[in-house]
C-alpha cells in the first residue's frame, strides 16, 4: 500500500508504529509540535486508496466499515514515561 505511507507522510506526520493485541490496535506517532492533527487527519481521509485501507483495518478493529482514521483513533493522555 505506497500511497498509504505517502499519505502519512505528506500530511506531515514524520514517524508512526502501530501495535496490535487482539482487536486492540495502539499507535504512536512523532510529528512536529505544531502539527494540526485533527487537519492532518482530515486531509489523510481524501487521499488515494485511503478509504479502502480504512476499510481493511476495520478488520482488526472494532469499527464499522467506512469508518475514517479520525472516527477510530482517538488521541490518548500520556500518563508515565520512564525518561520525564
Amino acid at each position: 500500500w505506497p500511497e498509504i505511507l505517502a499519505g502519512i507522510k505528506e500530511v506531515g506526520i514524520l514517524e508512526m508504529d502501530i501495535y496490535l493485541r487482539g482487536t486492540r490496535l495502539m499507535m504512536i506517532l512523532e510529528a512536529p509540535a505544531d502539527l494540526d492533527l485533527e487537519a492532518a487527519m482530515t486531509r489523510l481521509a481524501t487521499l488515494p486508496r485511503q478509504q479502502e485501507w480504512e476499510d481493511y483495518m476495520s478488520i482488526f478493529q472494532v469499527a464499522a466499515p467506512g469508518a475514517s482514521s479520525a472516527e477510530k483513533w482517538q488521541p490518548m493522555e500520556r500518563v508515565f514515561h520512564l525518561y520525564d
